[in-house]
């Protein structure tokens, strides 16, 4: 993306997350929740475009060693500030995540939640993340659907950035497919996640090595 669209992301999501609450709530995301026990132990985790620091300080508070990354440092000084209130530890790091190097074969998880992107900026990451995922690490993927215009109860307005399921699975070549979903979920999330949904989930993993 663009140097201009990335100022204007950064500035919008700092916007959000200006103020005292916190937009999505401090709970983490359910899929993620029910998705923990694939996750290594022993590796690292990241969590992609993690905003205020949810879904990082939850997995911190199960012993994962977790880096949050996101464009917003707004949302990075609360998830800091969360991450305090629980009492875990929380490595944080403000970077656009489409340019970002994520490295190889270094994370035994990495997380991407309500993260939506333009296509060819999508693909290019899920690319990077093949790669950056350590054999038998797992990718854990949750974001809207193209259906999600009909529901307004949250996500992007620009139809473009909802995402198709094979879309996603095309995106992950090269990683075995263990969970699939196209269809309708509750989901509450704080003032801009409320109610019945179009998710697409996807849980992928990396192949350990013989």
């Amino acid at each position: 993306m663009s140097e201009d669209r990335i100022g204007a992301l950064a500035a919008f999501w700092n916007a959000r997350y200006a103020g005292d609450d916190y937009a999505y709530g401090t709970e983490p995301n359910d899929f993620l929740v029910a998705q923990v026990a694939l996750l290594p132990s022993e590796l690292p985790v990241l969590c992609l475009a993690d905003g205020e620091g949810r879904n990082g300080v939850w997995l911190a508070s199960r012993g994962f060693d977790v880096t949050s990354i996101d464009v917003a440092q707004q949302g990075l000084d609360k998830a800091q500030a969360l991450a305090r209130r629980v009492g875990v530890s929380l490595h944080t790091l403000r970077a656009d995540v489409t340019r970002h190097e994520l490295g190889e074969n270094r994370w035994g998880a990495i997380v991407s939640i309500f993260l939506h992107l333009p296509q060819r900026a999508r693909a290019a990451l899920l690319g990077r993340c093949v790669r950056a995922l350590a054999p038998g690490g797992v990718f854990v993927f949750e974001a809207y659907g193209k259906r999600q215009v009909e529901f307004r109860t949250g996500g992007p307005p620009e139809p473009e950035l909802l995402v198709r399921l094979e879309d996603v699975v095309d995106e992950l070549a090269g990683l075995e497919i263990v969970h699939r979903f196209d269809g309708v979920r509750a989901v509450h999330e704080g003032r801009h996640h409320h109610g019945d949904a179009h998710v697409v989930q996807v849980v992928a993993r990396r192949r350990a090595q013989p």
